[in-house]
């Protein structure tokens, strides 16, 4: 079953669209949301989450129609956004007791479980945590109402890489029965490479690639050569050409590798940074 179905969503600012994009998820997978800022990473999302009108597109999320079932999705899905301040001066457990009001089926259990392992001191005013603080206690309570998906976007910005490498294990261990899943959208594309199963990239409002991260890495090569290497032939098939005084180096499709071969260049496989550094570059 489809958790996630996004088909044709588009939004409309003065100086960005947001434009036709499509995103499946099935359950029981990790999704990587990958793109440069403004992109239109947060404001796929917020639109898919009618935080904001869109401007054309359907979104169905965990098999119901957003907006016409929206209270549904929200008692099913999980979401963090980065810049919430929720209420700076009230303790943490206070928040929480408000804020599970709205869940249906809030886990008590689950969320001091989560405190606990995120070390959240609920005594604390929520203006009193750091900027990784406020992100682990944002992630406790969107995974403590028994969300099928979880949409995150930067939640890992904020953290340490200790903290970051036990988010990526609790969302392993989120999607690992097969029933749940998630949408991960992050700069930070180091926690993909140990987590995601699929890459969406999206560049200028439109999406470039969606597909398995092995089949998104596998289709391009890192290049490099001399200067004399560098033929007009081959030149225009170069992504992120970066030219220097001891020769070049760049990114090309897998396809024309047998050209890049031919011409005596260097090979080397890319990691998901290099591929965003490249098409960028571009």
């Amino acid at each position: 079953m489809n958790l996630i179905e996004i088909r044709g969503l588009c939004k409309n600012f003065d100086k960005f669209k947001l434009q036709n994009v499509d995103i499946t998820l099935e359950e029981g997978f990790i999704m990587g949301f990958i793109g440069k800022n403004g992109a239109g990473k947060s404001t796929t999302l917020k639109t898919s989450l009618n935080l904001m009108n869109n401007d054309g597109g359907t979104v169905k999320l965990c098999g119901y129609s957003m907006p016409e079932e929206e209270i549904e999705i929200k008692n099913q899905v999980g979401y963090v956004f980065g810049g919430v301040d929720f209420y700076p001066e009230h303790k943490i457990k206070v928040i929480t007791d408000l804020t599970k009001e709205f869940y249906r089926d809030w886990d008590e259990k689950r969320y001091n479980e989560l405190c606990e392992r995120f070390e959240i001191d609920q005594s604390k005013k929520f203006k009193q945590l750091s900027a990784g603080m406020k992100v682990k206690y944002s992630l406790a309570v969107a995974m403590s109402h028994n969300a099928r998906v979880l949409i995150l976007d930067e939640p890992t910005s904020g953290l340490d890489p200790a903290a970051r490498d036990d988010l990526i294990c609790i969302l392993q261990e989120f999607v690992e029965d097969g029933k749940h899943s998630v949408l991960f959208s992050t700069h930070i594309t180091s926690d993909l490479e140990k987590c995601a199963d699929y890459i969406t990239y999206i560049k200028e409002g439109k999406i470039l690639a969606s597909m398995d991260k092995d089949s998104f890495k596998n289709s391009y090569l890192l290049v490099s050569g001399k200067k004399d290497q560098l033929t007009p032939d081959l030149e225009p098939k170069i992504i992120g050409l970066h030219a220097h005084q001891l020769g070049f180096d760049g990114m090309i499709h897998v396809q024309d590798k047998d050209a890049a071969k031919k011409a005596g260049l260097e090979f080397s496989e890319p990691l998901l940074e290099d591929i965003m550094i490249h098409i960028e570059r571009r």
